[in-house]
């Protein structure tokens, strides 16, 4: 175990390292998981099929954004687990933080670790896998300066963060994977330095540059070259080469923290829970697409997560049929997209609202959806996924009436415990999941997304998606 243990009282020394050594011989009644020999989904170490079916896991009233430490209370969490399990849920994302988890780099929180502890031992007792995710900053920022995706201190600070805390829960079965961040995005200013390195390595000369950009600017000169606008420009190279670039950028962090955390503890599977516009669809500018692209990705991750709400025409409103057929066309788009490396694919995160009021979040210009509303578009986003994923984790188990989006609804349970009609779907549909594998289906013919055209273009991106709603409405 790789711990600073300099700073701590012989006290806690000793209670530490006493919780370690249980941990270390403890026999797990829980199974390991692992990625199937085929590769298309999860097996357990005795070869049984493993299909994640959970939520992200948050408690009303603790606080928004996602808030589980600062409030932990250990019996209402494992009241939860019992009902959760009752459910079918067989697996539980949730949140790290710096602020509970890693306040200084290099140094592990104990309070954190051990709220994390008695977390794990309740999912564990209950037969449910934690999906860990983070850290970040859901519970506010650390002491020190956290950078963005490209910056050499955060990332080295995180390396350090997994090689402790996956060093710590080695061997411990109830751990189903680490989810390294949610929602990673590259980020398009300031990074000027590192993209004129990024060019000169790639073209060696600033002539064959030129030649490359078809000669727009024969001034062209390392160090000094600009980064593109993020505006439409159609297979442009210079705006290609500059999403490669971020793409590079989102690879590498990606590549050193599984590196960390495989160090430590190899079998440890890895993903990240990579937001939709992972893949350049239904995205306001070209600056937004995220440069986690899965292709690149799945070099580096034994599995690939995307994360999916129904933002079609402005999102989700329940209006009509059509609408509903947009949605789940964008989100089959979207997974299809994300399953073509053939790495196995989570549905890490996805849902939308319903319940017996009017939804506050976006300031209120969301219309009233009921539960039977909710619970229908859930299941026909989980059976229009299906033949490209093989694992779904709604978001939220409770509704959250502290939240200021859709999550004031997305719940199993409303905010007081009740079942809704989702929470019966999807232990209905948790149920038919459950002991065998999630087989691929085959969808009717679908056309093929020029990735060039849609990094540079928002235009050939709409033009796709309306080819792509064609085929899927006429060749279900």
């Amino acid at each position: 175990m790789i711990l600073n243990y300099a700073r701590w009282g012989p006290g806690l020394l000793c209670l530490v390292l006493s919780a370690h050594f249980a941990m270390g011989a403890e026999t797990n009644a829980i199974s390991k998981i692992r990625v199937a020999k085929h590769g298309r989904g999860f097996v357990t170490d005795k070869g049984k099929p493993f299909v994640p079916f959970g939520v992200s896991y948050y408690r009303p009233g603790t606080g928004w954004a996602p808030q589980v430490w600062k409030k932990f209370d250990p019996e209402a969490t494992r009241l939860d687990f019992e009902r959760m399990k009752e459910m079918g849920v067989n697996c539980v994302r949730v949140f790290l933080s710096y602020g509970s988890f890693y306040n200084e780099p290099g140094f592990l929180d104990t309070n954190g670790l051990a709220k994390f502890d008695q977390f794990l031992a309740v999912a564990e007792d209950a037969g449910i896998h934690v999906h860990p995710t983070g850290p970040d900053l859901w519970e506010g920022p650390p002491q020190w300066q956290v950078g963005g995706i490209g910056d050499e201190k955060t990332l080295a600070a995180l390396e350090n963060f997994w090689k402790l805390f996956a060093a710590r829960y080695r061997g411990r079965n109830g751990i189903f994977a680490y989810d390294l961040r949610n929602e990673p995005s590259v980020g398009w200013e300031g990074s000027e330095g590192p993209w004129n390195l990024w060019l000169q390595g790639k073209y060696g000369s600033a002539d064959k540059l030129n030649a490359a950009w078809h000669g727009k600017d024969t001034a062209l000169k390392f160090g000094a070259i600009p980064i593109p606008a993020g505006k439409n420009a159609l297979k442009d190279p210079a705006l290609l080469d500059f999403q490669s670039f971020r793409e590079h950028l989102a690879d590498e962090w990606t590549r050193r923290q599984v590196a960390a955390i495989k160090s430590v503890d190899p079998r440890a599977l890895v993903t990240i829970g990579m937001i939709q516009w992972s893949v350049p669809l239904m995205i306001g500018n070209v600056s937004q697409y995220s440069a986690f692209r899965p292709s690149r990705q799945a070099r580096y991750l034994d599995f690939l997560t995307i994360h999916f709400y129904p933002l079609a025409d402005g999102g989700y409103k329940y209006a009509s049929p059509e609408s509903e057929a947009r949605n789940l066309s964008y989100l089959e788009s979207v997974v299809r997209e994300a399953a073509q490396p053939g790495k196995p694919l989570l549905l890490g995160e996805f849902g939308w609202y319903g319940g017996d009021k009017k939804p506050t979040f976006n300031g209120g210009q969301f219309p009233p959806a009921s539960e039977a509303q909710q619970a229908q578009y859930d299941r026909k986003a989980v059976l229009t996924s299906a033949p490209f994923a093989c694992g779904w984790l709604n978001w939220g188990f409770y509704d959250q009436p502290e939240a200021n989006d859709c999550s004031e609804l997305t719940g199993l349970l409303t905010a007081d415990g009740k079942i809704k009609a989702w929470g019966s779907a999807f232990q209905e549909l948790s149920a038919s999941f459950q002991k065998k594998a999630v087989r691929p289906k085959k969808t009717g013919c679908r056309p093929d997304m020029d990735w060039d055209a849609c990094l540079s273009s928002i235009v050939s991106e709409k033009d796709f998606s309306r080819e792509y709603f064609s085929a899927f409405t006429q060749h279900p």
